[in-house]
């Protein structure tokens, strides 16, 4: 095996739940070594504990984020840049050059696309008028009377509908209005982080304040959920892998496995002909409908031989062009599956890395 050069790779939001298998299936690349630097707003990350360097760094929105990655980056001879956080990847993107300038491969799309992509809004109005994806009935809202008027006008409450801003992390703001769950039940059987609320519940909590955020109203989504993997260069999908979301919690998936869903790979190529996205994206779809898109590092489902973010990375400093890519497409490990569980590290205070 010719062995390569070795690089050294950082990775923002080292704290996510996809990082540290992420982390472990990088530093366990066969044919170079691949030294992991993390980084995170949060100094009790595990990144900390798996990286081969760990700093924590102000959140992508503080002055500051851009100078303390350029920072980490020239103190540790980055050679790419990869981003696990939908809140810093706009950041990130609209500052390439400065990381180009230093030689660092940027692993983010445009910001043209990045701002489609990260707003619910942005795509389902986009693709509304789509023969080829679809898009869940929406209606979007800016004040209390509106989102009354919404609800009513789709159905509510014979139908349940949910709502989430149209920019948000996993499951935050998300919930789902029904009436038929009482107060009591949520109570006693379901967890304190329940996602169901009803039109009262939501109406007394806006009823008196003064600022109503803009929020995406759209029908519930049932059957198939399915996460769709992409790497793409410039709205050109290279390689397309798809994994059934079987079981999920705080909308982090828990069980799954590699699947052939063909179909979508037409909905795909059509997403990326509009919105021209590159390197690493996730598709989230629910019985084919489109939900939303991930224009960054994700969970994927990993061998020592099959490393998503990996191949994106060679992509990154010119070692695959496309075709190479595209060859791995008769190579997906469609026998795998994935499940994830709450594990630990331990550690003595005194000894975490001050950076």
């Amino acid at each position: 095996m010719t062995i390569l050069k070795p690089i050294n790779v950082l990775l923002t939001a080292a704290g996510c739940p996809g990082a540290s298998t992420c982390i472990r299936y990088l530093k366990s690349i066969a044919e170079r070594q691949v030294r992991v630097i993390g980084v995170d707003a949060e100094k009790e990350s595990i990144g900390q504990f798996l990286a081969d360097g760990f700093y924590q760094i102000p959140s992508a929105e503080d002055n500051a984020y851009i100078d303390s990655l350029l920072t980490v980056c020239d103190q540790e001879n980055i050679d790419c840049l990869v981003v696990s956080s939908s809140f810093e990847i706009e950041v990130i993107a609209k500052a390439k050059t400065l990381f180009e300038e230093q030689g660092i491969k940027v692993l983010a799309s445009e910001p043209a696309a990045l701002a489609i992509a990260n707003n619910k809004q942005a795509i389902y109005e986009a693709f509304q008028d789509s023969a080829i994806v679809k898009i869940p009935e929406f209606r979007v809202v800016s004040s209390l009377e509106m989102f009354i008027e919404a609800c009513q006008a789709m159905g509510y409450p014979n139908r349940e509908l949910c709502f989430k801003p149209p920019q948000s992390k996993g499951s935050r703001g998300f919930r789902i209005l029904t009436e038929t769950i009482s107060r009591r039940e949520l109570l006693l059987n379901y967890k304190p982080e329940s996602k169901y609320i009803s039109l009262q519940e939501f109406t007394e909590i806006f009823n008196k304040e003064e600022e109503f955020p803009t929020l995406v109203i759209m029908e519930v989504l049932e059957g198939e959920e399915i996460d769709s993997m992409v790497i793409a260069d410039a709205g050109e999908p290279l390689l397309i892998t798809h994994k059934t979301r079987e079981k999920a919690r705080g909308g982090v998936i828990t069980n799954g496995g590699h699947c052939e869903r063909p179909e979508l790979d037409k909905v795909i190529r059509e997403i990326l002909q509009h919105v021209k996205l590159s390197y690493n994206v996730g598709f989230q779809f629910i019985d084919g409908y489109l939900l939303e898109i991930n224009p960054r590092l994700s969970s994927f489902i990993y061998t020592r031989d099959w490393v998503e973010p990996y191949f994106a990375i060679k992509l990154a400093l010119g070692e695959f062009n496309h075709a190479d890519i595209k060859k791995l497409q008769q190579h997906v490990p469609l026998e795998l599956r994935m499940l994830r569980y709450f594990d630990q590290v331990f550690y003595d205070k005194n000894q975490i890395t001050e950076n």
